[in-house]
């Protein structure tokens, strides 16, 4: 799959999670273009503040591959990570980081800060902005939607 089929993908877990009243967020990581897992914000249905996409999407990622290190794996997400999500992607040794939307208000691959510049044992490399009209959409319409109620 490409990189447009790969935000596409997480593009489509965003509008699940908005279907569901969550904040839509989603998330894909692949390897070789190739998903490995999927994940979505869950946090209001789950109420637990740990259910980001990305660490969902990590997490199935390091289930299907049977290990904490997901070498050569790629995240596509629609929202700029936040900073607990940025520490699981250094942890994880994620390579590459693809998001949509920039996040001024918590985003920290460039907004807020870059926790990829500092001396971490890992610095996955970082495309922002990929996609970022069609994701930024997704959470305008669905912020949009929540204040007309």
């Amino acid at each position: 799959m490409t990189d447009n089929e790969l935000m596409a993908a997480a593009l489509d877990q965003a509008r699940l999670a908005a279907e569901e009243g969550e904040v839509p967020v989603g998330a894909v990581v692949a390897r070789d273009g190739e998903i490995i897992s999927v994940g979505r914000n869950r946090r209001e249905t789950n109420k637990n503040a740990l259910a980001h996409a990305e660490l969902e999407a990590i997490d199935g990622a390091c289930r299907a591959l049977g290990g904490w290190r997901l070498p050569g794996c790629e995240l596509f997400v629609t929202l700029e990570p936040c900073p607990m999500c940025a520490g699981a992607i250094i942890n994880a040794r994620i390579v590459k980081v693809t998001f949509g939307a920039y996040d001024p208000k918590a985003g920290s691959l460039g907004s807020l800060v870059n926790l990829f510049e500092l001396p971490y044992n890992h610095r996955p490399e970082i495309v922002g902005g990929f996609m970022e009209n069609e994701c930024a959409a997704l959470l305008s319409e669905f912020f949009r939607r929540l204040r007309g109620k």
